[in-house]
């Protein structure tokens, strides 16, 4: 029996004592409690891809800004639900900038975290016509959602859209949209796993669909200005960020804190509802809250009932930030980049050490390094090739979770790896590669 870094007894009695069976299809919080535990119990450092949290310290214009509130007072207030005036004026001011639409400051409402963006829009956007049913996810994606969808009894549908890219996903789009059931349709972008990033034709090809069939898009951009092949870090400047808000009149774009502005302590993130969509009325509302007009059934529905608001403070330290971003003071995408550049290196270990890069195009070129990247090991599915990698102290999460129709995949996310851990990195990998020898055909 082979000597692996991690005892393999010890990985083996974690996995039944927390009840996971198949690994494949475990939660990334259970991977990380396992993880923890492992970790606890041989006192080895593990090289941790599983969680998608931010490595990058948080700027200092935040923390100063909210310490600043903190003194005036702003504790003893509740917030206004609808966001303090200078952050939805920043807000607005930024997606001018750094997306090159207009959306009102009426629609740039903060939230705790662009997953409470998330519920809060399908809460709303999946209630409006009683003859549809739920969420259409572009996958792989984001696991949390469906569960969202699921806790709230919505149906939804999905596909893999990697094979269905550029003019591709017209057809099998309109496939699912032409049943007259979906209300809203979900994506990230860059997407969270992959890192595959839509263009221009496709986020059209979703703008047109969703005006013919009245669907709402919810555009994820929690890893915003993040595709380093383009510079989007000039604000009023083209290139700019790629967005559905372009194509069509009714969308929500969630923008995260988190990722981008290495926030995400402080749970704060803004829903932008485009104009149009803020001020549609739709009867079937009336089901559910005291008025048929979206963006009062946003704020003074769901929004109300889910929070009463964001914290008071944290709203000043983001506006703050997108200050000072929106003035070319503080330049973010510089500090982000250093997420690519060690993802072009630990890559590069991988694939010398016999893995492939699972999703490894945006439809004729090479995909971005970015936040996150997919990996497999030759004949090894998902559940076994986690489940050996963490024998060698490396943890990721299984594919098979996001909705990915790619057999063996895991998605490593590079946030939390340190150059400093590189050395025991590629220690591991080569260990690994010589213990699990590729059988060539």
């Amino acid at each position: 029996m082979k000597k692996t870094p991690i005892d393999s007894n010890i990985v083996k009695t974690r996995l039944a004592e927390n009840g996971l069976t198949n690994l494949g299809i475990a939660s990334i919080r259970e991977i990380v409690k396992l993880v923890n535990q492992i970790e606890s119990d041989t006192r080895t450092k593990f090289i941790r891809m599983e969680m998608g949290v931010p490595g990058l310290y948080p700027p200092s214009i935040g923390i100063e800004a909210e310490i600043a509130a903190l003194r005036d007072g702003v504790a003893a207030d509740y917030p206004n639900i609808e966001g303090i005036r200078p952050l939805k004026d920043e807000a607005s001011r930024f997606i001018k900038l750094f997306l090159n639409i207009d959306v009102n400051p009426q629609g740039c409402i903060p939230t705790v975290g662009s997953m409470m963006g998330s519920m809060v829009s399908f809460l709303v956007a999946n209630r409006n016509d009683k003859t549809k049913e739920g969420t259409l996810f572009l996958d792989p994606g984001f696991p949390v959602q469906k569960t969202q969808v699921k806790m709230l009894g919505h149906d939804y549908q999905s596909f893999d859209i990697f094979e269905y890219r550029g003019s591709k996903l017209k057809d099998k789009l309109e496939s699912y949209l032409k049943s007259g059931k979906i209300s809203s349709i979900l994506y990230s972008n860059p997407n969270n796993p992959t890192w595959m990033c839509l263009n221009e034709e496709e986020l059209s090809i979703i703008g047109e669909l969703s005006r013919k069939y009245g669907v709402i898009v919810i555009e994820d951009l929690a890893y915003f200005g993040m595709d380093f092949r383009k510079d989007y870090s000039k604000p009023g400047v083209p290139p700019f960020q790629p967005t559905i808000g372009r194509y069509t009149d009714d969308y929500i774009i969630l923008i995260s804190s988190s990722k981008a502005f290495s926030y995400a302590g402080q749970r704060i993130g803004m829903m932008a509802i485009s104009d149009h969509l803020f001020d549609r009325h739709y009867p079937d509302l009336l089901r559910y809250y005291s008025t048929d007009k979206f963006g009062h059934s946003i704020v003074y529905g769901a929004l109300y009932g889910l929070s009463a608001g964001v914290a008071h403070s944290v709203q000043y330290g983001l506006a703050a930030i997108f200050k000072a971003v929106n003035e070319g003071q503080y330049k973010f995408i510089e500090d982000v980049r250093e997420y690519g550049e060690k993802a072009k290196i630990m890559k590069a270990m991988f694939i010398s050490n016999g893995f492939k890069i699972l999703y490894d195009t945006d439809v004729n070129e090479a995909l971005a390094d970015g936040f996150y990247f997919t990996i497999s090991y030759p004949g090894m599915t998902s559940s076994e090739l986690l489940e050996e990698l963490l024998c060698y102290g490396i943890s990721a999460i299984s594919l098979e979770i996001t909705g990915s129709k790619k057999v063996g995949g895991l998605r490593a996310c590079v946030s939390h790896v340190s150059r400093k851990h590189f050395g025991d990195l590629e220690t591991r990998l080569k260990n690994f590669k010589e213990d699990h020898p590729i059988i060539k055909n």
